[in-house]
């Protein structure tokens, strides 16, 4: 054929056309290659987005190591609490403290009566505590107060009780058997959780049950938990009621005569009111008398009332390595309504707070969160935009020091299921899960990882079920993704 024949050009473009095609497949076959062992569960009909890359230097441009589908959007349970730990990063820097305080509108008289109410503010700290109270109560005795004449009011203004989102938490206000679906409140101790300590008594008689915080716990349990030999074992189950008698903790089991005290906790129905009875104990132990009982309040402090005792909370950066470290939901979600300015704040503003934060951060493209926790399905990101995050915090040089070490190294991370894989995997990468059950499987993580030649990496999966795939466990998704990050690691 003449190069001048009229059929040649279109000869042309189709091989230059063809050309690009093949070079295109091969470019997407390689990234997909990156996660070669991951792509076995798409053949098993799970739903799949995946990326992972070099994060560009000085003299490096950033580069795709591998890729699947990394722009589908999907549930990714707790793996939502890395955004909320960058929001809450970005919007107040590592060492705010969130303040708790005890106000009134009237003054200690010579005699240490206060003739009125004793006002607690609750003031959105995710990480309040028994000593806390106690704190806050000793800083009280020292301001002159030994009597109140009115109530203790515990005010959950900012937000509580919030509406809840998830079955779990809609039916702990009667029952539950857990803590990771603890109540929401701007006012809460203890993780919104009653606590008790579990501890061996006389060969077959019943254990010892105290509370964790106090000898005597401050709502009713059912000790059903009967004390066997020594090793015999040690198997506990609790669930915590509310009826009109209040609330009533039932642990059953056995522990064995030679076990260490064990934990349990339990989402209480009321945290505030738990706050309002933790706290009045420990005024009644510091010598200071409430004559008319506790309240719960959802109304701001009286005008004109003024501070008479405050306690600033732990600094951020040690809140975010609690709620990154356990997953811990509660702090999570009580983090990102502290997001909202303004009283009686819900989720759904929490969750726009949180949207409006990763608007910000180049490349994320779509999100939606409705939660601060991923405890709601209907969060959904991409494996693209969950490193654009990553990559986003990575460049904060005032900030990524503190964000990276609440991420977990698999070689000493609290949570066992993650001391997986290779000795490479295990020293080299920094990650956070995100796991659900129902109503279909979500196996979640992402992370930083360095290379052989010490640079920088994200990657993000996100694996969710369908109705019709089969149960999968974490060791499956980890083995997989340790084995893809493995040679990424070492190639480069």
């Amino acid at each position: 054929m003449s190069p001048r024949s009229p059929f040649a050009w279109p000869v042309l473009l189709v091989s230059a056309l063809v050309a690009l095609c093949l070079t295109l497949l091969s470019a997407a076959s390689a990234q997909a290659a990156g996660f070669g062992n991951l792509a076995e569960l798409s053949k098993q009909g799970f739903l799949i987005s995946a990326e992972a890359r070099l994060l560009g230097t000085g003299d490096a441009p950033g580069e795709t190591l591998g890729s699947l589908t990394p722009e589908r959007q999907l549930t990714p349970a707790s793996v939502t609490k890395v955004y909320t730990a960058a929001a809450a990063l970005d919007a107040w820097g590592p060492q705010h403290r969130f303040t708790t305080e005890l106000v009134s509108t009237a003054r200690p008289g010579s005699d240490g009566t206060l003739a009125g109410d004793l006002v607690m503010v609750g003031g959105g700290d995710p990480s309040l505590t028994s000593e806390d109270l106690w704190r806050l109560a000793q800083r009280l005795h020292q301001a002159g107060v030994r009597r109140v004449t009115g109530r203790l009011v515990v005010s959950q203004w900012r937000f509580g009780p919030v509406t809840c989102r998830t079955i779990d938490r809609c039916t702990a206000r009667e029952r539950s058997d857990n803590a990771y679906s603890a109540l929401l409140t701007s006012a809460g101790v203890n993780y919104g959780s009653w606590c008790v300590q579990v501890a061996p008594g006389a060969v077959g008689g019943p254990a010892r049950i105290t509370g964790c915080n106090s000898q005597a716990p401050l709502f009713a349990v059912n000790n059903r938990v009967t004390t066997q030999g020594a090793n015999a074992g040690t198997s506990l189950q609790a669930t915590r009621v509310n009826g009109a008698e209040g609330e009533t903790l039932t642990v059953s089991g056995q522990i064995s005569s030679n076990a260490l005290p064990r934990e349990v906790y339990r989402a209480s129905a009321d945290p505030a009111a738990q706050t309002a009875a933790t706290l009045n104990a420990m005024l009644a132990r510091s010598g200071i008398l409430v004559e008319g009982g506790v309240a719960t309040s959802s109304e701001a402090p009286p005008g004109g009332a003024r501070r008479l005792a405050a306690v600033d909370g732990k600094p951020l950066q040690e809140i975010l390595l609690r709620m990154l470290n356990y997953s811990n939901n509660y702090m999570a979600d009580v983090l990102a309504l502290d997001l909202v300015e303004g009283p009686r704040v819900e989720l759904d503003q929490a969750g726009a707070a949180l949207e409006a934060f990763v608007a910000r951060v180049p490349g994320h493209g779509e999100v939606t969160l409705e939660s601060g926790s991923g405890l709601t399905t209907g969060n959904k990101i991409s494996a693209r935009g969950g490193n654009a995050l990553l990559e986003y915090m990575f460049g904060r040089a005032d900030l990524f020091p503190v964000f990276n070490a609440g991420l977990q190294a698999p070689t000493n991370g609290p949570m066992r299921f993650i001391r997986r894989g290779s000795p490479t995997f295990q020293s080299h990468v920094t990650l956070k899960t995100g796991t659900l059950n129902q109503p279909v499987a979500v196996r979640a993580v992402t992370g930083y990882f360095r290379t052989a030649s010490h640079r920088f990496g994200v990657f993000t999966v996100l694996v969710n079920g369908t109705a019709n795939t089969p149960y999968i466990s974490w060791a499956r998704v980890l083995d997989l993704v340790s084995l893809d990050l493995d040679r990424m690691i070492a190639n480069h």
